[in-house]
């Protein structure tokens, strides 16, 4: 189990499906107690009672990380339950796989809004409610997730890969921000992972050439970014804030 996680109080957003909902299970299983948040009521409740079945310890809230109304409620609903926050998980957003493939004269003004309101507006939305509490604490850490696109480039997704572009200076300018109160911010990269969502926004071309580029040539699986999450929010990385962490099988070296 990674040192410092058992009874750390860690929001996570984007929580009731996919990915997100694989993190809270390992997070859980490692002793965290979890906020975890998403649009879909239904489906972040059935986690959390999920969790609870299985031992561990976790709330649920809808949540749209877009509205700064929604966010403030996510930071006083965790108070509320647990009486502290220790850790944020950036999850939530609009991913490449639910997105239409457009070039940039296609992608109209409506929808490139939205993405970088849930994708950049919804991080910084969701840090400015948690901060205020871990200044306080004089502790905590914040997890960003970004993509390995920003790496790479992907034609067709500009939107996407913008607003998972913009975490990487926002993560290095709020490590410097907030390094003096004891807090950390740091950012994962996955790439392709092998998720429902991408199966069904994905060719199995897509999905198979994403494979062959990697140095360990197999699918991406969201179990594959749990330690480095975990690690993240732990006190094993207390010295550890402003970094990139690109998770994807050795696709690119960064």
């Amino acid at each position: 189990m990674a040192q410092g996680i058992r009874d750390k109080v860690v929001l996570l957003t984007g929580a009731a499906q996919g990915i997100g909902a694989i993190y809270a299970r390992h997070l859980a299983a490692e002793g965290a107690k979890l906020v975890v948040t998403d649009v879909n009521e239904e489906g972040v409740q059935a986690l959390a009672e999920a969790i609870g079945r299985a031992g561990g310890t976790a709330r649920a809230l809808k949540v749209d990380i877009a509205s700064q109304d929604d966010t403030e409620r996510m930071a006083r609903f965790a108070l509320e339950q647990f009486g502290r926050i220790d850790g944020l998980v950036n999850n939530a957003a609009l991913f490449s796989a639910l997105l239409p493939k457009r070039s940039m004269m296609e992608i109209d003004v409506a929808q490139w809004d939205r993405v970088m309101a849930v994708n950049v507006r919804g991080p910084f939305l969701c840090c400015r409610a948690v901060l205020p509490q871990m200044r306080q604490q004089k502790s905590g850490s914040i997890v960003t997730i970004s993509s390995n696109t920003v790496l790479s480039g992907v034609s067709g997704f500009l939107h996407y890969v913008t607003s998972k572009s913009a975490l990487v200076g926002f993560t290095r300018a709020l490590a410097r921000e907030i390094g003096p109160d004891g807090i950390r911010t740091n950012l994962v990269m996955p790439g392709l992972v092998d998720t429902d969502g991408v199966r069904q926004g994905y060719s199995e071309e897509d999905r198979a050439r994403a494979q062959a580029v990697r140095a360990l040539a197999r699918p991406q699986t969201p179990e594959d970014l749990n330690g480095v999450i975990a690690f993240l929010l732990s006190e094993d990385s207390a010295f550890i804030t402003g970094q990139t962490f690109n998770v994807d099988g050795g696709a690119l070296f960064h």
